[in-house]
């Protein structure tokens, strides 16, 4: 595992917020059951790891920015650095009460991407990397998988959910990668996605509909295991564009194409 303080920092933010997160998950199951339904629990769940994640953030790194998915843009004094903040991506996962979700903590620097960390506390695994430092899963170097054929592949992607759009254009696409790949997944959690492909776990994915919080910290730790990523149309800036597709540099090319074929 790296040892930087940056990455120390940052560990330390998401560990803190995952205490809670994994209490509130505990409340969120027994929640199922009621007529209610747990929605403004999770919600406030979901504001309070954000909450811990920034004041501790704010605390070790003063003058850093902010693009969070609940309290939006916060511009700081260090106009060079921006912290990525995803505090409970998988949402409707948690909410729902399947243990399918992560905190996830990316790092701009001079519009560069040189962190990310991201967290299951369900399974307990933290997945790192720093610029120039490599990638880790918990304690284990990680990279992409080394498979070249798409018909051999496991992809992942994202379905647009209620009140989205782009539905016509996933059932396109998702029918002409289906035909193609080994097997398609959708686990609901895009941080998640994209730290699979970078352990190998997943062969490659892609997703429109994202947020800069949803791909930051992926990303980085995405490219240090040695992954290859463009936005959903082969465009050099998932971040700006908000769509993803990455793989290895084989598969990545050919998913891509096969996006491309499924245009209307």
């Amino acid at each position: 595992m790296i040892r930087s303080p940056l990455i120390t920092v940052m560990t330390d933010a998401v560990m803190k917020a995952a205490r809670s997160l994994k209490r509130d998950f505990g409340e969120v199951e027994a929640l199922q059951v009621t007529l209610k339904g747990p929605g403004d629990f999770v919600s406030a769940a979901d504001r309070k790891a954000e909450k811990t994640l920034r004041e501790a953030l704010e605390k070790a790194r003063p003058g850093y920015g902010f693009v969070m998915e609940e309290s939006g843009i916060v511009e700081g004094s260090d106009k060079s650095h921006r912290w990525h903040i995803d505090p409970l991506d998988g949402t409707t996962n948690f909410l729902h009460g399947f243990p399918h979700f992560a905190i996830s903590v990316g790092l701009e620097r001079d519009e560069q991407l040189v962190a990310g960390v991201i967290y299951d506390p369900i399974k307990d695994e933290m997945f790192v990397a720093e610029k120039g430092k490599g990638a880790f899963l918990n304690n284990r170097r990680i990279r992409v998988s080394g498979r070249r054929d798409m018909s051999q592949a496991l992809v992942g992607c994202g379905i647009p959910h209620l009140g989205k759009g782009g539905h016509g254009q996933l059932i396109r696409e998702l029918a002409a990668v289906s035909v193609r790949a080994a097997g398609v997944r959708r686990s609901g959690s895009a941080a998640l996605d994209i730290a699979y492909v970078a352990c190998g776990r997943l062969d490659g994915f892609w997703e429109r509909g994202l947020n800069s919080w949803d791909m930051a910290a992926g990303l980085a730790i995405l490219r240090e295991a040695g992954g290859f990523a463009s936005d959903a149309d082969g465009g050099v800036n998932p971040l700006a564009s908000g769509s993803i597709a990455c793989g290895n540099e084989a598969l990545h090319r050919e998913l891509v194409e096969v996006l491309k074929g499924a245009r209307a």
